[in-house]
């Protein structure tokens, strides 16, 4: 596997461009002498859309939560510029991480349940010495079985940031849709949602994945270094020694 394949994107660009950027142009822009609610709406929320058309060509691959995230940001911004009652995104913010706990459930009754494509790609494990060190164990069919509470426990943190995101909305967009203050609303809701929505699901998500890691440990009888994908341990070749005496 080429290193290339997976590229390491600079974590404080990514939140630059799909946070801070849009928050400030939503909030602090919106107003009639500057770009105004409406064009204010469509600046703010081209940043992230770009971003993530720009994350899924460049990779060339469909990843299923970046498609997730600029369907949402888009909606946002057409529900915005349609001047829709804030309703309509108080739903659509619930809708979508339910549907995608729903499908994450669901996909246990089919061949390819979604939490192994979710958690258990090439980025982070070596995919194949794991599924050797299973059979060799005679472990496989415990693993399956393993995954429906570890499915439940993905599931359950888009569960609770559909009602989070919901609750939110509600309480935060209360202004008439096309104005000055409904466009800075949602630059409030956006930049609150990374803390009363991501930081409670990302702290179920790492007990989920933390689970994942001691289960994958158990069974396979190997260390989670061992599991890793390379580009995860690689470690610098250490300098050999150069002997004075050597010709």
């Amino acid at each position: 596997m080429t290193e290339g394949k997976y590229r390491q994107e600079n974590p404080l660009f990514s939140i630059l461009i799909n946070l801070v950027i849009p928050v400030g142009v939503l909030s602090f822009l919106s107003k009639e002498k500057y770009l105004g609610p409406v064009w204010a709406l469509v600046v703010g929320l081209a940043f992230p859309i770009s971003y993530g058309l720009r994350t899924l060509i460049r990779d060339r691959k469909a990843d299923f939560m970046a498609i997730i995230g600029i369907v949402s940001v888009t909606l946002t911004g057409v529900f915005g510029i349609l001047k829709l009652p804030p309703e309509y995104i108080a739903v659509k913010e619930a809708a979508i991480p339910l549907i995608i706990g729903l499908v994450i459930v669901i996909s246990l009754k089919t061949p390819f349940p979604l939490i192994k494509k979710l958690l258990m790609t090439e980025a982070l494990f070596d995919v194949e010495r794991l599924k050797r060190a299973l059979k060799e164990k005679n472990s496989e069919a415990t693993f399956e079985r393993r995954l429906v509470g570890l499915t439940w426990g993905l599931a359950s943190s888009m569960f609770l940031s559909a009602g989070l995101s919901y609750t939110l909305a509600k309480i935060v967009l209360k202004s008439e849709p096309g104005t000055e203050a409904f466009t800075a609303e949602l630059g409030k809701m956006t930049g609150l949602s990374h803390v009363v929505v991501l930081v409670p699901c990302l702290v179920v998500m790492l007990f989920v994945m933390n689970k994942l890691f001691d289960t994958l440990s158990e069974l396979t009888g190997l260390k989670l270094d061992d599991l890793l994908a390379a580009r995860h341990k690689q470690k610098p070749e250490p300098v050999a020694a150069v002997d004075p005496q050597e010709d």
